[in-house]
């Protein structure tokens, strides 16, 4: 398998995206960075370059609930880079509520910030792989797409199973060609999204949890379950416990 040097990452300010940034620059792939809060993207990108100074590290803003910007900034890293080999769409938000006690505009924040942007930054790739012949993209999903989830995690767990599944159908509308669709499902890592939740069963730090999805990415197989203990063998569990025990869990 050939070395995917030239990595594009949404949502690269913080969190997730953050600490994967800095796991590929350990294993010295140049970067590509976009996000919302420029300023700390800069800051990140000096922090990358004290790690390993051989790399090619740009940045650029993007909202990509700008659907258009989307396009334009994923074409700008191609032609700064010559090409991009993966793109590995993180971009997201946890905003909400149960459904029906007023928080619609949270809720329809976060459906579109995870579906349809997400959506976007995947045409917008896969666009490019296709023109290319070659590429990786890399959707961020979450342990919680297998099952339906309560109160603030209903809405979120509803967006990260239809990434999920839009995975799987791009991964067999690209069957037999140089192009590779691989789904993370992080289990519970610690970051920005939920530095705020207290209680949380087998939750990691931020790099332990990088570490595992860049693993994970570099493999690309077509889903990974990640830190892979518990979660590849407890996203089975997941899936046919009674809806009493995920009611514990959220």
């Amino acid at each position: 398998m050939s070395v995917r040097q030239s990595i594009l990452i949404t949502g690269a300010s913080s969190g997730l995206g953050r600490g994967m940034a800095i796991e590929f620059a350990k294993l010295g792939r140049d970067l590509a960075l976009c996000a919302r809060r420029t300023e700390r993207l800069e800051d990140l990108k000096a922090q990358l370059l004290d790690i390993n100074p051989n790399i090619k590290v740009l940045v650029k803003a993007l909202d990509v609930n700008q659907h258009e910007d989307v396009f334009r900034v994923f074409r700008e890293f191609q032609q700064e880079f010559g090409k991009l080999d993966r793109v590995i769409v993180n971009a997201g938000m946890g905003k909400g509520a149960s459904v029906g006690t007023g928080y619609f505009h949270a809720n329809k924040q976060t459906a579109e910030t995870n579906f349809v942007a997400a959506l976007a930054q995947c045409e917008a790739a896969m666009e490019i792989f296709r023109e290319q012949n070659a590429g990786h993209l890399v959707t961020i999903s979450s342990i919680s797409a297998v099952r339906g989830f309560r109160r603030a995690m209903t809405v979120y767990a509803a967006t990260k199973a239809a990434l999920t599944s839009m995975s799987e159908g791009m991964r067999i509308d690209v069957a037999n060609t140089p192009i590779r669709v691989t789904c993370i499902h992080p289990g519970f890592i610690r970051s920005e999204i939920n530095e705020k939740v207290e209680k949380v069963p087998f939750i990691v730090d931020t790099e332990t949890g990088c570490k595992a999805m860049v693993g994970a990415i570099e493999k690309e197989k077509a889903n990974a379950y990640v830190p892979s203990w518990p979660w590849a063998l407890l996203h089975w569990v997941l899936r046919i416990a009674p809806d009493s025990m995920i009611r514990k869990m959220s």
